[in-house]
């Protein structure tokens, strides 16, 4: 299981068995009185559900439960919350002596609690193992994963990576180095390229990580490749199996031992922690847009025909496509326009910049200058397309220009905010220059420098700098 959702499911359990700690205490408590009011000592019994809850935080962080979590059988995820129990219900009672608690606290309420506890932990733990899973089997959130091997091998790799891997990983596709078998399946995975195309296809296709097992091909030999995936952001994992012993190991992927290279954040942990910021500058944003959109529809329709919103797919994290939403700011046909002016682009590269595009209304100039016209991608925030702040989200005909070097800015979720647009927007006129300030934010990215750029954004949309 890759290390961020190890965390998430980590957590995830942690926090459901606190939950069930404090109801199964307090259903214990109201099968021995019946009510709240005849409790001997209520502060004794607040003390307990206290160690309770500190006894089960210490087990969880010494006994890590996540690993198989989500291959374990009902009855193997039994043995293990009964072994849960066990330590939870001896270590309170120790503690409880300890602290001299268990003097005057009722045992039929400890008794009541060790029924009722494991119960309740149990069908939690297969509730949050089936909506994981559920989750995960949505194409958008799974780990796309390319596998790269030789033919021979083939058949027998995606048999065993898909009886092995998680429900968090999906194959998108595999791609033969030793001979160019494009265009066919292998157990309905498609192969897209052979050894010399597979850069340019999987730069344009969504991908987060890469499997290479190659027996008869040496590492060197595919330094060149696995540089190139390197370069996109995309995680790189090298199975090692037929150069270790039994006893070496270095990681797994399935029932694969792999070594891992890749240029990603791995800070799991505050990565959770901007998704928490991105969910409640989300809701603020979207009830911020709530407000002023009577007053923004009734502009735009006044001044043009048309839609009030403007949607456009857009390339987010590892390729994912995803629909934009915008206060409409330009005519209608603005898209058919731009052909036409492409001539009179401003930005050396793929992106479109002009000054005075005659394709901008004139609410829409106002809106693009104060910015109001990006309030609607809070939906995307919350929903998990974009993040507060991140990189900017390409068009699908920038993405298909890409280069390898230029795809490792979607090894982020873009954001509605960024490095370069607080660096002067509108005075940055070679995309190379744009895609340098985006690989610097993901190279050094941290909770400090993003609330850094949400602030300097403020300072940018209040005195109107570099917006046009």
């Amino acid at each position: 299981m890759s290390g961020k959702h190890s965390y998430l499911i980590r957590y995830l359990l942690w926090f459901a068995d606190m939950v069930m700690i404090v109801v199964s205490f307090v259903l214990a408590t109201y099968l021995r009185f019946f009510n709240f009011r005849d409790m001997e000592d209520k502060a004794l019994h607040f003390y307990v559900c206290i160690v309770f809850l500190l006894v089960g935080t210490i087990y969880t962080y010494m006994r890590d439960r996540t690993p198989e979590f989500l291959h374990r059988t009902f009855w193997q995820e039994g043995t293990v919350v009964l072994e849960y129990e066990f330590a939870l219900v001896v270590g309170t009672m120790v503690l409880n002596y300890a602290l001299s608690l268990s003097d005057t606290f009722s045992r039929l309420v400890m008794g009541y609690f060790a029924i009722i506890n494991p119960i309740l932990t149990l069908f939690v733990h297969e509730l949050i193992r089936f909506l994981l899973a559920a989750h995960w089997r949505n194409g958008d959130t799974a780990i796309k994963l390319l596998v790269l091997t030789e033919k021979e091998a083939l058949p027998t790799v995606i048999r065993r990576l898909r009886s092995t891997l998680d429900v968090n990983y999906e194959i998108v596709g595999a791609a033969c180095l030793d001979e160019d078998l494009q265009g066919e399946k292998e157990q309905n995975v498609p192969i897209i390229a052979g050894r010399d195309g597979i850069l340019s296809c999987a730069t344009r296709m969504p991908l987060d990580e890469i499997f290479l097992y190659t027996p008869t091909i040496s590492p060197r030999e595919l330094a060149d490749t696995v540089d190139g995936f390197l370069e996109m952001g995309v995680t790189v994992h090298y199975c090692i199996e037929p150069m270790l012993k039994d006893t070496q190991q270095i990681g797994n992927l399935g029932s694969f031992p792999v070594t891992t290279s890749g240029k990603g954040t791995g800070r799991h942990r505050a990565m959770y922690l901007k998704r928490g910021m991105d969910i409640v500058g989300g809701a603020v944003g979207c009830i911020l847009t709530l407000i002023m959109l009577p007053f923004v529809a009734i502009a735009i329709k006044l001044d043009s025909p048309g839609p009030v919103f403007f949607s456009q797919i857009r390339i987010g994290r590892g390729g994912r496509r995803f629909r934009i939403y915008k206060f409409r700011t330009m005519v209608v046909d603005a898209e058919a326009q731009k052909a036409a002016l492409e001539a009179q682009n401003e930005m050396n590269g793929p992106m479109f910049k002009m000054k005075d595009d005659p394709r901008v209304t004139r609410v829409g100039r106002f809106l693009r200058k104060t910015s109001l016209d990006e309030f609607p991608q809070f939906w995307n925030i919350l929903r998990g397309d974009m993040s507060l702040v991140g990189t900017r989200p390409p068009t699908e005909a920038e993405f298909e220009t890409y280069n390898e070097h230029y795809r490792r800015r979607i090894s982020m979720t873009p954001g509605l905010t960024g490095l370069w647009q607080v660096s002067g927007r509108s005075a940055i006129e070679d995309f190379d220059e744009v895609v340098r300030l985006d690989l610097q934010y993901i190279d050094h990215w941290s909770i400090a420098l993003d609330l850094r750029i949400l602030i300097k954004t403020v300072w940018v949309v209040l005195f109107r700098k570099g917006a046009r």
